[in-house]
């Protein structure tokens, strides 16, 4: 697909909820696209429900609006727009898209996304003339409705839940309607091309970390090696309890490492499961060894990855089909050179390289977890190795530079350097990253 002619004129982006601590990866994208000159309108789904913000989130401009969460809450706005939507001559198009989805998915939920869409539609600023949608899932849904009854153009930036979870034929549906789509990850990427019927609409746009915003990582040449009580390695994981994120295969490694090795645990993050895990590590002992933070702003994230040895993900594939993309943790924790040890799930592999970059292990495997685990806790030369190679290919190969560059393609802006860039050249540069084989990257 070619960028809009005339440039992008004011874009909004339709988000499920802003801001979010656990978002990190939007946030920086809305920053860095403003730098660029996009002019941006955040519209959110849901108002925040996090008490911190990230810094990268002070540094943006564009004007907020927040939709209705719940349609009853604000009947009188709901009806305004409704009265006014139905006038426009997109509307029958859009009421008949949404009945057929309705009809295929009878819940509260499409209903509420109608009514957020016709309050969007109605206050709409007139500048704006493009809607691009953050997942897949319910904020694409908004925008799509809307988009149809004011005669816009809409776009989606697909990521991980949205793609595995979202029916086939809603997917097939909005792959079809959308003018472009992108997403993190070439395990996505492909899922989602396979469904469209312009398999080419789909690119692949690593989110990749804006490593301005990090500090020079800590040497690690020597660390503890689990012999020592006064000296434990300390093991961090960031990421919401939640069942995806394999929390409670993690602590059931930790129950099987051995007794005599000398290590602690920190987890950064909330979630729905906080209460169930911390009851499953006092079942299982682990309580004196483990410190729950709790969801932090960005700066105290960064330093429980300077102050850790080891960083653990044990993603998987939840029972719904939901799983991880490429969590952006991963590259923060090797941008501060420190060892991973992940699952192979989804996107993980095209960051983590056995042996290389981190260790792999299967998903739902707490045994090969915690050997992993051990074999890395037990030898700090190796994990500095690890680090650093993984350091390495984070700012050779995920810097966020690349995927801006194939946005401001998208979006009708020029890259950072101010010369034309063609789709072709930025897609290219990604999927050079994507097939760079360990030779290249060490």
């Amino acid at each position: 697909m070619q960028p809009f002619p005339g440039g992008p004129g004011r874009v909004a982006f339709v988000l499920k909820g802003y801001p979010r601590l656990s978002e990190t990866f939007i946030a920086q994208e809305i920053a860095a696209l403003e730098r660029r000159g996009l002019e941006i309108l955040i519209v959110s789904l849901r108002h925040p429900t996090d008490r911190a913000t990230h810094p990268v989130q002070q540094l943006i401009h564009a004007a907020l609006l927040y939709l209705p969460e719940y349609l009853y809450q604000e009947p009188h706005r709901v009806w305004r727009g409704w009265r006014r939507s139905r006038r426009l001559p997109g509307y029958g198009a859009a009421r008949s898209a949404w009945l057929a989805d309705l009809w295929r998915d009878p819940t509260p939920n499409r209903i509420r996304r109608f009514g957020q869409a016709m309050v969007l539609v109605a206050e709409l600023p007139a500048d704006v003339n493009h809607l691009h949608a953050h997942f897949l899932h319910t904020p694409a849904s908004v925008a799509r409705y809307a988009a149809m009854t004011v005669g816009l153009r809409w776009t989606v930036s697909a990521h991980a839940k949205d793609i595995w979870t979202l029916p086939a034929w809603e997917k097939r549906k909005k792959l079809a309607e959308a003018s472009w789509v992108v997403t993190c990850t070439e395990a996505g990427r492909s899922h989602l091309a396979n469904l469209a019927s312009r398999p080419d609409a789909v690119t692949l746009c690593y989110h990749g970390l804006d490593l301005e915003r990090f500090p020079p990582p800590p040497i690690r040449s020597k660390g503890a090696d689990g012999s020592d009580l006064e000296h434990p390695v300390i093991i961090v994981s960031v990421g919401r309890l939640v069942a995806k994120k394999g929390y409670d295969d993690l602590l059931d490694a930790l129950a099987l490492l051995p007794s005599r090795l000398e290590w602690r645990f920190i987890h950064v993050g909330g979630g729905v499961l906080s209460t169930a895990l911390t009851n499953r590590a006092r079942r299982l002992g682990l309580s004196h060894r483990i410190e729950w933070r709790g969801a932090l702003a960005q700066p105290d994230v960064l330093a429980a990855y300077r102050q850790a040895d080891l960083f653990v993900l044990a993603s998987k594939v939840a029972k719904d089909g939901d799983r991880d993309g490429l969590p952006n943790v991963l590259l923060e924790a090797q941008s501060q050179r420190l060892a991973c040890v992940a699952t192979d799930v989804s996107g993980i592999p095209e960051l983590v390289e056995q042996g290389v970059t981190g260790l792999l292990v299967p998903p739902d495997d707490p045994v090969g977890l915690a050997q992993a685990m051990s074999a890395l806790i037990r030898d700090p030369s190796r994990r500095a190795v690890l680090g650093a190679a993984g350091e390495r290919r984070v700012h050779r190969n995920f810097a966020m530079k690349s995927g801006i560059d194939v946005l401001a393609v998208r979006f009708g802006l020029l890259p950072a350097n101010g010369r034309p860039l063609s789709l072709r050249d930025a897609s290219r540069s990604l999927r050079d990253t994507h097939r760079l084989g360990v030779d290249a990257v060490l």
